[in-house]
């Protein structure tokens, strides 16, 4: 077996960088905000290392930026990447809080070689602003220590990798710290003298744990990895380092997840009409803002533009930290209607989706209705407002048979003070209602007033006359 290690070694600056770019120096400190485990290039610069205490790092640079790790986001972090890198690779592992694992030997017929999967890895991570160190190795193990001593080349051969792993410092091993100072007492200071020593001695002398180690690296001993499986749902989390006051200092990280999240329905070949932003705050509880489409939907300048909407219709009530992008509902990709071979004519389905989309992020979910038929012959209740996503399906097959309705009926019935000049059509009877106690007992007609305007009117039983709609 041939594994691809990647090993981020700034994982959340980049993450944090993107989401908000600044040229003020910028770090990353423990738990407990004592000591420094990342720095960017600008703080490198400026003499701060990862290790050094916090005090010394603000006293080499009073502007500097801070970011405290944690440990739940980390993992976050690295499933993100593991997300993206699983449209590429089926078996993936995940080293937290910082690497990833992947399976490429049954790959390369695939590419077309080993050095296409690299450079596709390469460009994906160009692509995402990402910094990684890439390694191979024939066993986990080995990839996973080559690519953390940036020692990674894109070769599956096995003489001259392990040619690199022999070169390595204990200290790059990731022995116990214990075993490298009993190992450094004996002379070794190499991974390849640590081989070169027989086992049994090895185990006798150090310790059974420390030849599984070894054992695993040079790969005598089976060291299995479960694949990890990509959640169905879709999380983007977006980390600010100055808090953000104003809505439009939100959509630059927007644009970036909403892209990733186009990249991700397209991979699945499926689309959503449901979105969940949540704006954290630093004191206040969370804003949650849902935003429905009226169709399924994928592209994500449509999905932008409805989150500006709905930014502008509620300002913000507090800075914001952080921002998540949520979506949960997926739904199966339709074929578009109404196109050529060449895919050069409007869809005026999904026009019509972005259309009522817009208007409802403008004016509110509940502004917009349309008209639904119901099961009642009787014309004041063969209607009803409904909710502008729902689809309504007609029991009739064919309106042709039916017969001809106003497009304006009236709110009430209004007595017909003047003769008729002309009879288009009836008597069409419309006996119902009985099952209500608002029965009706009528016989319309299509007739045309002294006017010139072509009414809908009707004679009830007592032969009283009244007009209820008319024809335009």
């Amino acid at each position: 077996m041939l594994w691809l290690y990647l090993h981020f070694p700034h994982l959340m600056l980049d993450h944090v960088r993107r989401n908000q770019p600044t040229d003020k120096p910028l770090v990353i400190a423990d738990g407990s905000g004592q000591v420094i485990l990342q720095a960017c290039a600008q703080a490198r610069d400026l003499g701060i290392q990862p290790g050094i205490r916090l005090k010394t790092a603000l006293g080499l640079a009073p502007e500097l930026s801070l970011l405290q790790a944690d440990q739940a986001q980390e993992t976050r972090l690295l499933e993100d990447q593991a997300r993206w890198l699983y449209r590429y690779v089926a078996h993936i592992t995940l080293a937290s809080p910082d690497g990833l694992w992947a399976e490429v030997s049954s790959l390369q017929r695939l590419y077309g070689g080993l050095a296409a999967i690299w450079q596709t890895v390469e460009q994906a991570l160009a692509e995402h602003q990402l910094t990684a160190w890439p390694a191979l190795g024939h066993t986990p193990l080995a990839a996973r220590l080559l690519a953390r001593a940036g020692k990674g080349e894109c070769t599956a051969d096995k003489g001259h990798i392990s040619h690199a792993l022999n070169q390595l410092p204990l200290q790059a091993a990731e022995f116990e710290p214990s075993a490298c100072t009993r190992l450094n007492r004996l002379g070794l200071n190499t991974l390849g003298e640590v081989f070169a020593l027989p086992q049994k001695e090895l185990a006798r002398r150090l310790s059974p744990e420390l030849l599984v180690h070894a054992q695993k690296i040079q790969g005598t001993r089976p060291d299995p990895r479960a694949p990890w499986q990509p959640p169905h749902r879709f999380r983007q989390q977006a980390d600010f380092i100055q808090e953000v006051e104003h809505t439009q200092g939100l959509l630059f990280a927007l644009q970036r997840i909403l892209a990733e999240l186009e990249e991700d329905l397209c991979w699945r070949q499926q689309d959503t009409d449901t979105l969940l932003l949540i704006l954290k705050h630093r004191h206040l509880e969370p804003t949650r803002l849902r935003l429905r489409t009226t169709g399924p939907e994928h592209r994500a300048e449509t999905f932008l533009k409805l989150i500006r909407l709905k930014l502008d219709q509620q300002p913000l009530r507090a800075p914001v930290t952080s921002l998540v992008l949520a979506v949960r509902r997926f739904t199966g990709r339709e074929t578009p209607g109404g196109q050529d071979l060449l895919g050069e004519s409007q869809d005026l389905n999904e026009a019509w989706h972005t259309l009522i989309s817009r208007l409802q992020a403008r004016l509110g979910e509940q502004a917009l209705t349309r008209l639904s038929p119901q099961a009642d012959h009787r014309p004041e209740f063969a209607w009803c407002a409904s909710d502008v996503r729902q689809r309504t399906h007609s029991a009739a097959g064919n309106w042709q048979a039916l017969p001809r309705r106003p497009l304006w009926l009236l709110p009430g019935p209004c007595p017909l003070e003047q003769q008729p000049v002309a009879w288009f059509s009836g008597p069409e009877r419309i006996s119902a209602g009985w099952w209500d106690g608002q029965r009706v007992h009528r016989d319309y007609y299509i007739a045309q007033l002294p006017g010139g305007q072509v009414a809908w009117v009707y004679r009830d039983i007592r032969d009283a006359w009244f007009i209820h709609g008319w024809f335009g």
